[in-house]
């Protein structure tokens, strides 16, 4: 076993960790946290619930200058919600020291942003495009950053991010160390460790790492037209007390959140294209349990840390192992069970069982559940309920009205008839979902394509393949990236293009 001690951190920092109830390195905390506090560039191959936010929060905290009032650290992530929930971990680790993290993301008012900057915080955890709003307005003073830090770098590919992380790349000092983390190695991301990273080391966790065994996972085999109905009786059946709908698009989650509601289920739905007031407001009143149910697209869901969720249903089934990994990752946390069950259509089921070998976990197939069994799972509700109201002692003033009730009706009838009423019939009202196409073995996402505008290689070039050296056993978790000819350019000044040498931005790296 590990522990923060073992890697000769300040008191103050070790304190924090202690105070988070942090005992115990993760692997990738074990193998990320040396190389990092060394200064040296690094790739985290990670996914989701692997602890990397502490395994770059922590050297960040321990070595920036806490006497520096400029902005020494910048961590960039794909959605506002994991900006504010980074942001709030590395405030955490460094509850001790003289150091502070700001989030900064889009849909918040700007000029509230430049308020808190001139407070002069260290670290700046941001979504790209609003880091690079800052960088235009010269709000956030770039030449003292020492750290970069890329977080779910795949997941900013996909969300089309990736010619902003390239400008601010390029507008940072040379002389700096920059942290990658990414559950997948597209081209792309391969393409920014050549072009802005020098010889970073490599480290990887495998998925068969991350998948939390105290999930269980189930599946169902559905037509897409049954799976609403049998959505609703599952919901009777488990009454989660939070659960968490995940559906394939923006336009799925619309119809999903306002169907149920039609149902008379408490649920609301978040996508990207809900302003920041309104996902706040959502993401509340589930923390509350207002609502108990939650729709989410992969993208939105991305950074929510709720404890409390029950059940994870996969409406749609996800596109690749990854998204399936961190969607389930949403229960089953802090030591609690939790319960995943995916819907899928009859032509998804290899689709199925690509996501089993990539996770190294087989699904439990369950039958779909009939309306009486929906009907029972709500009785049961009814009668629990009835049973925990008649332990409490505040019934005094209901006594005599029983007792004259029973000179009228026999006790059996009675207790059927509060049954009744505390029960939650299935409710059959007609709902229209539109209808979304299966996933198919082999369909992929377009190739991100490079400068030479093809997919095939780096750039487009027709290059060799990202392949780290397996070095030796100094370069913890296999091995590090070394140049090689004419592949890989170390940093320095002359290796490409700065503003105002044929860049074409209208904007110069401040000094």
């Amino acid at each position: 076993m590990t522990t923060f001690y073992d890697f000769g951190l300040q008191h103050s920092v070790v304190r924090a960790l202690g105070n988070m109830g942090f005992e115990e390195a993760t692997a990738i905390q074990v193998q990320t946290i040396p190389t990092a506090l060394e200064g040296k560039d690094l790739i985290g191959q990670a996914q989701t619930g692997t602890g990397k936010t502490a395994a770059f929060g922590i050297p960040l905290v321990e070595r920036l200058d806490e006497q520096s009032g400029n902005v020494q650290g910048i961590v960039l992530t794909p959605t506002r919600e994991l900006a504010v929930q980074v942001a709030e971990e590395i405030n955490k680790i460094a509850q001790f020291k003289n150091i502070s993290a700001l989030p900064i993301y889009g849909g918040q008012d700007i000029t509230r942003q430049i308020k808190a900057l001139k407070k002069r915080p260290q670290i700046i955890v941001a979504t790209p495009g609003r880091f690079m709003d800052h960088m235009r307005r010269r709000t956030i003073r770039l030449d003292a950053i020492e750290i970069v830090v890329l977080d779910e770098a795949d997941e900013m590919l996909n969300m089309g991010f990736i010619d902003d992380i390239k400008e601010i790349l390029q507008e940072v000092p040379d002389q700096r160390q920059t942290l990658l983390f990414s559950a997948t190695m597209p081209r792309a991301i391969q393409e920014i460790a050549q072009q802005f990273m020098n010889e970073p080391t490599m480290i990887s966790v495998k998925a068969k790492e991350v998948t939390v065994p105290n999930i269980e996972q189930q599946y169902m085999e559905v037509a897409e037209k049954q799976k609403f109905d049998v959505l609703c009786r599952l919901l009777d059946i488990h009454s989660p007390e939070l659960a968490i709908i995940f559906g394939r698009t923006k336009r799925r989650v619309d119809e999903l959140s306002e169907a149920l509601t039609k149902r008379g289920y408490g649920a609301e739905g978040i996508h990207g294209d809900l302003n920041q007031a309104k996902r706040d407001s959502v993401l509340r009143k589930f923390k509350e349990g207002t609502i108990e149910v939650l729709v989410a697209t992969d993208v939105a869901a991305r950074g929510l840390d709720i404890s409390g969720v029950t059940h994870v249903f996969n409406f749609d089934i996800p596109q690749d192992s990854e998204s399936y990994v961190h969607r389930i990752g949403r229960t089953g946390r802090a030591g609690k069970t939790g319960l995943a069950i995916t819907f899928v259509t009859p032509r998804e089921i290899d689709h199925l069982r690509l996501i089993e070998r990539a996770t190294n976990r087989r699904m439990e197939r369950r039958s779909v559940p009939s309306m009486s069994e929906a009907l029972e799972g709500q009785q049961r509700m009814a009668l629990e309920k009835l049973l925990e109201a008649s332990g409490r002692d505040n019934l005094t003033a209901y006594k005599t009205l029983a007792e004259q009730l029973l000179e009228d009706v026999d006790s059996v009838t009675l207790v059927s008839a509060a049954l009744k009423l505390l029960t939650k019939e299935p409710d059959t009202t007609p709902i229209h979902l539109t209808e979304e196409a299966p996933i198919r073995v082999g369909r992929k996402k377009a190739p991100y394509k490079g400068k030479g505008g093809q997919g095939g290689g780096y750039g487009g070039g027709g290059k060799r393949p990202f392949r780290p050296r397996s070095g030796s056993g100094e370069n913890r978790g296999g091995g590090e990236y070394r140049p090689r000819s004419g592949e890989f350019r170390p940093r320095s000044g002359e290796s490409r293009p700065r503003s105002g040498e044929g860049s074409g931005r209208s904007y110069n790296k401040q000094r």
